[in-house]
């Protein structure tokens, strides 16, 4: 059993940047496990500026927009960033798939990993009640996914401001 770390806090909290330095102090190159799905061009232009603040030799880019499991599983050896849950879990409900089946896959596979994995998630339950079903759906799956990973992480950071909070 390796070390499972969760990073989370609100869009722009600095989650990702403090979770990709804390893979890095593990070993490099490091497997960033990227989940977005480029949907449109600015989603294509965030990928494009993520992939650029990774280029050089630290990084080993594996891209998996659904298949978390197979992913970690093919790249286990290494330190893994998977960044995010919150796309990778927005990716599973829009193929509609049982993401619950999915979650729980992740959780037993996070328990079977031999190398350390840092997970970032995006704290969404902390507004207002979304207008819509599917968006209320979502929030409901992301919060009990991010339990659940919190269950099973060894370490769970909150990031706000840029700062983290460890708070287990």
């Amino acid at each position: 059993m390796s070390e499972i770390i969760l990073y989370i806090g609100g869009a722009r909290s600095g989650k990702s940047r403090l979770a990709e330095a804390r893979t890095l102090q593990y070993a490099q190159p490091a497997t960033y496990i990227a989940t977005a799905q480029a949907w449109d061009d600015e989603m294509k232009a965030r990928i494009a500026a993520h992939q650029a603040q990774r280029a050089g030799s630290a990084w080993r880019t594996h891209a998996e927009p659904r298949d978390l499991v197979g992913a970690l599983s093919a790249t286990d050896g290494s330190p893994r960033l998977v960044d995010c849950l919150t796309l990778w879990l927005t990716n599973i409900m829009l193929a509609n798939q049982d993401w619950q089946a999915e979650a729980r896959a992740l959780i037993e596979a996070l328990a079977a990993q031999t190398a350390p994995v840092v997970l970032v998630s995006n704290e969404v339950g902390m507004g207002i009640v979304p207008d819509n079903r599917l968006a209320r759906d979502f929030r409901d799956a992301s919060g009990r996914l991010n339990q659940w990973v919190a269950n099973a992480a060894d370490e769970v950071h909150f990031v706000a401001a840029g700062l983290s909070m460890r708070m287990k």
